[in-house]
C-alpha cells in the first residue's frame, strides 16, 4: 500500500498529479515534469533531514497512485498531506493508505498527533476526513492552531488523529476481528 518515495515514480505521479480535480489541492505543486522531479527529490532530502516524512500509495499491483506525507514536524505531530491520482478517487484506497501511514507514524517514528488542515470548499476531502473514525474535528479543541492555519481568511477545518484515538480504533479493530473469527468457530 505505501512506498518510500523513489524518483523513478515520478512520470506517473506527475501526469496524476496534474488532473484538473487533483491539482488545486495538492500541497508541492509542479507545473513542469522538470519540476516535478526537482520537488520530489527535495522531498527526499528533506526526509532523510528528519523534517518530513513522505510516502507512494500504490495499488493491489505495486503501481503508484498517490503520495501522503506529514509536513511541519514539530514537537511529535505534524500536518498530513495526501493525494490520489484521479483515477483512484472512490475505489477505497484513502482509508487503507491512510491507516498504514499512521501505523508507521505512531507505532514506528514515535509520532503523537497528526493534524488535517482541509479547505472548506474541498468537500471531498472534508467527507473523507469525516468517515475515519479516528479523526476529530479540532477548531475549537486546537484553537492556537486553527487561528495559525486561518491567519489571512476562515479557509479551513482543522481535524485531529491522536495516537490514542487511532490506537483505541486498531484496538477494536482487531477485536471485532477475533469476535468474527469466534463466531465461525
Amino acid at each position: 500500500m505505501l512506498k518510500k518515495r523513489d524518483v523513478h515514480d515520478s512520470h506517473v505521479l506527475f501526469d496524476l498529479m496534474t488532473h484538473p480535480e487533483v491539482f488545486p489541492f495538492v500541497r508541492q505543486k509542479a507545473h513542469s515534469y522538470e519540476e516535478f522531479v526537482f520537488v520530489s527529490k527535495q522531498t527526499i532530502e528533506a526526509e532523510e533531514r528528519g523534517e518530513l516524512i513522505s510516502r507512494t500509495i500504490v495499488d493491489e499491483w505495486g503501481n503508484p497512485i498517490g503520495t501522503i506525507n506529514l509536513y511541519d514536524i514539530n514537537e511529535n505531530a505534524g500536518f498530513l498531506g495526501t493525494w490520489l491520482g484521479k483515477p483512484y478517487h472512490g475505489k477505497g484506497y484513502n482509508a487503507p493508505a491512510k491507516e498504514a501511514f499512521f501505523q508507521e507514524l505512531f507505532y514506528e517514528l514515535e509520532i503523537e498527533a497528526v493534524f488535517m488542515r482541509i479547505r472548506k470548499v474541498n468537500t471531498r476531502s472534508l467527507k473523507a476526513a469525516q468517515k475515519l473514525p479516528y479523526a476529530i474535528l479540532a477548531n475549537e479543541t486546537r484553537p492556537s492552531i486553527y487561528a495559525q492555519i486561518n491567519e489571512h481568511e476562515d479557509a479551513y477545518d482543522l481535524f485531529e488523529i491522536s495516537k490514542d484515538l487511532f490506537t483505541l480504533y486498531m484496538m477494536r479493530q482487531m477485536n471485532e476481528a477475533a469476535d468474527d473469527q469466534a463466531m465461525e468457530a
